[in-house]
């Protein structure tokens, strides 16, 4: 037979939905597993996003709708970029997609081409060197350091002749780190001198401990937000992973393309969940939201007793990655989680899958209870 794809067979699955599955499998079979792997909010979808759903599913909303969603959504998410971000999209700038996942594809897919380059700063969402793969573009991954967040300096030494774009997150999965004013000035200097494109992922904007809102990089003038793809949904901020809505907000030419990427692939998004989302911004669980700063804090304070484990306090997201090389011996960290899984039933998303193989990523969006079990346990394999 002739062989397949070449772009299909050379991507790599998710290790991070690989593990879940693995995890829920074994829950499955009543094994006990404490998973502190997971990517999702653990507090329930807002009662507006509900009350949304079945009203739309009331009235006979079952049909197409425009591609880049229903008018009343991508008006919401035009007065959301404007009063949280500083933004100013007219709606045709906005495409709604399946999740934030397929947002960021879109944006690719609209700004790559075979032999471009996309500056990936590690550590990394996993997901974005293999999207960068797929349009025939290389991914070139540029270690962060203990910083975790890219510098201009840094920026300024991977840009080639062949480089198309940069990617941004803040805050970052799977570090938490978030990208202050001044970051993004200094960065945005680079983007402008070298004439580079941004893709900016918010997906855990509302997830931010420290004052004020995240900045994003499109807000520092016409000329970054006329280079920058700013994706963000609904599935962190609102506990709706499932339901799979995202959106993009581009300047006009590239809103156009993804546009019409989005018509060639999937069309619109579930009409149902388009205006589900519409009452999850309406309703958006600020309470719980907080509460997630108390859990960071108890995971942080736990972790780092732990002798051999070293991890700063992250600003953002629900996520700790502390570095564990010490606790390793011969071991790599895929070896070490499949051990502590093993022995302790605790289940770790190790660091190599994010370009950090000296470090696992803990996800705190779990019960407190659940919480301090897992890192009572952590603390004891560790010990021996």
């Amino acid at each position: 037979m002739k062989p397949l794809s070449t772009r299909a067979t050379t991507i790599r699955p998710s290790p991070t939905l690989s593990l879940n599955a693995q995890l829920a499998a074994r829950g499955a079979a009543g094994e006990e597993v404490l998973n502190l792997s997971v990517g999702e909010p653990d507090f329930p979808m807002p009662e507006l996003a509900r009350d949304y759903a079945l009203k739309a599913i009331a009235e006979g909303r079952n049909r197409y709708t425009d591609v880049g969603g229903v008018p009343e959504l991508r008006e919401r998410i035009k007065r959301k970029l404007a009063e949280d971000n500083g933004l100013e999209y007219a709606p045709g700038d906005i495409v709604v997609a399946n999740g934030a996942k397929h947002a960021l594809f879109n944006a690719f897919l609209a700004l790559c081409e075979d032999g471009d380059e996309v500056v990936v700063p590690a550590p990394y969402w996993v997901t974005y060197p293999e999207q960068v793969r797929v349009t025939g573009a290389e991914p070139v991954i540029v270690p962060t350091g203990a910083g975790l967040k890219l510098t201009a300096d840094q920026l300024a030494a991977a840009v080639t002749p062949r480089t198309k774009a940069v990617v941004l997150s803040s805050p970052g999965n799977p570090t938490g780190a978030t990208y202050s004013r001044s970051e993004l000035e200094a960065l945005a200097e680079v983007v402008v001198r070298h004439d580079l494109f941004v893709v900016e992922d918010l997906i855990y904007e509302y997830f931010h401990y420290d004052d004020g809102a995240v900045p994003s990089i499109a807000s520092l003038g016409p000329e970054l937000k006329d280079r920058t793809v700013v994706v963000n949904g609904v599935s962190k901020s609102c506990a709706m992973t499932g339901w799979r809505v995202g959106y993009t907000a581009a300047p006009p030419e590239i809103a156009q393309l993804i546009r019409r990427l989005q018509g060639q692939a999937t069309s619109n998004v579930s009409v149902v969940a388009q205006y589900a989302a519409i009452g999850a911004m309406d309703d958006v669980p600020w309470e719980a939201i907080k509460s997630y700063r108390d859990r960071r804090d108890l995971a942080h304070q736990r972790l780092t007793a732990i002798e051999g484990v070293r991890c700063g306090l992250p600003t953002g997201a629900f996520y700790l990655f502390p570095d564990i090389s010490t606790l390793l011996g011969n071991r790599t960290t895929d070896e070490f989680c499949s051990e502590l899984l093993a022995e302790q039933g605790v289940g770790l998303v190790p660091g190599s899958g994010f370009g950090a193989p000296e470090h696992v990523r803990l996800s705190y969006a779990v019960a407190p209870s659940v919480l301090e079990t897992a890192l009572d346990r952590l603390a004891t394999f560790v010990a021996g």
